[in-house]
């Protein structure tokens, strides 16, 4: 009797695939084995191996030529986690092109959990700012970020006038922060976060938690991101 919620054979596939591409073993612009090499290493048909690489086009990881075959699109952008995590940064020496869209911005009392993390009363002043993160005008990710607002006056206005939180929090005031804390997890995109990343809910996503403080020590960022799990590789630089 087959077992309920057992994954389908063409999706084991397709993330088989995106493994590869993510460690590097297939580099952008290479040319994927074909149908039948596919088939003979899964152990399928190669209708079933058709359906995994129809998903990965979709996702825009994979593009096939007419009589040529399949060719991986993009590969995933390497993201360090470090003491200095700069957005904006990082995508440039990946050689990608940054760029970010503010999806909402709101100034509102911080729950117990903010004002623990950024060490401010409960029901202190915050700035929640939500957006989202592309390289080459691909979403990679979404971001939740919550600033004390009382700490830092100004700050809504600075991020919505600044390209990025490093200018925003430089014309507020805070010339330089660092990463004081990083917790990653692996989480399943929900129907909001899969439309916004152009993928499918239930896909996997990378989440990125953590807190940013001032040379002085005192929490000015506490943020959450998640990261298209097979458009982004986290690296930690240690």
């Amino acid at each position: 009797m087959r077992r309920s919620g057992r994954t389908p054979i063409w999706k084991a596939i397709a993330s088989a695939l995106r493994s590869d591409i993510a460690e590097g073993r297939y580099g952008t612009g290479d040319k994927l084995p074909t149908e039948a090499a596919l088939a003979e290493r899964f152990g399928v048909n190669r209708h079933t191996v058709r359906h995994a690489l129809s998903a990965l086009i979709e996702d825009g990881l994979v593009r096939t030529r007419r009589g040529a075959g399949a060719f991986v699109a993009a590969q995933p952008t390497d993201y360090p986690i470090s003491s200095r995590v700069r957005f904006h940064e990082n995508l440039l020496a990946a050689g990608r092109r940054p760029e970010k869209r503010i999806l909402h911005i709101e100034e509102r009392a911080a729950t117990a959990g903010e004002a623990q993390a950024l060490q401010v009363p409960e029901g202190d002043q915050i700035c929640a700012y939500f957006g989202l993160s592309l390289a080459d005008a691909q979403p990679i990710g979404l971001f939740e970020s919550v600033f004390p607002a009382t700490r830092l006056p100004g700050i809504q206005n600075a991020l919505l006038a600044e390209r990025g939180v490093t200018d925003a929090l430089r014309s507020v005031g805070v010339e330089d922060y660092t990463r004081a804390s990083t917790r990653l997890t692996a989480v399943l995109a929900d129907a909001t976060q899969a439309l916004h990343l152009q993928m499918r809910e239930g896909d996997p996503l990378l989440k990125s938690t953590g807190v940013n403080v001032d040379p002085q020590g005192r929490p000015i960022e506490f943020g959450r991101a998640f990261f298209a799990g097979d458009r982004v590789t986290l690296t930690l630089d240690l």
